[in-house]
């Protein structure tokens, strides 16, 4: 097979993506940045919700396994705090961006 250009390369071996809206059905990266994000958060709370039962329920006395109790606060909690550093970085980097020069 004889190749003549780089987008030959490109799409023979998968090597970059194509840009430059080609394919209108395509994802853009803007959607798959802020749907990981969605996701983050959605996953964040949903160890928070269990978290919060699993207090509940030892609370009320259907559990007496401290175990799981602290297992969910603590799953909680780091993902907490991972969810407030990736914002965190997020900000920064947008005020990076609004303070260059051009």
């Amino acid at each position: 097979m004889q190749v003549t250009g780089i987008d030959a390369s490109n799409t023979l071996y998968k090597t970059a993506p194509k840009r430059g809206g080609e394919d209108p059905n395509s994802v853009d990266d803007f959607g798959t940045v802020f749907d990981a994000a969605k996701n983050l958060v959605e996953e964040t709370n949903t160890l928070q919700n269990k978290a919060d039962a699993e207090q509940v329920k030892f609370a009320l006395g259907l559990s007496d396994n401290t175990h799981d109790l602290m297992i969910a606060a603590q799953k909680a909690r780091i993902a907490l705090q991972f969810t407030n550093s990736i914002r965190t970085n997020v900000i920064q980097a947008y005020q990076t961006i609004m303070n260059m020069q051009i």
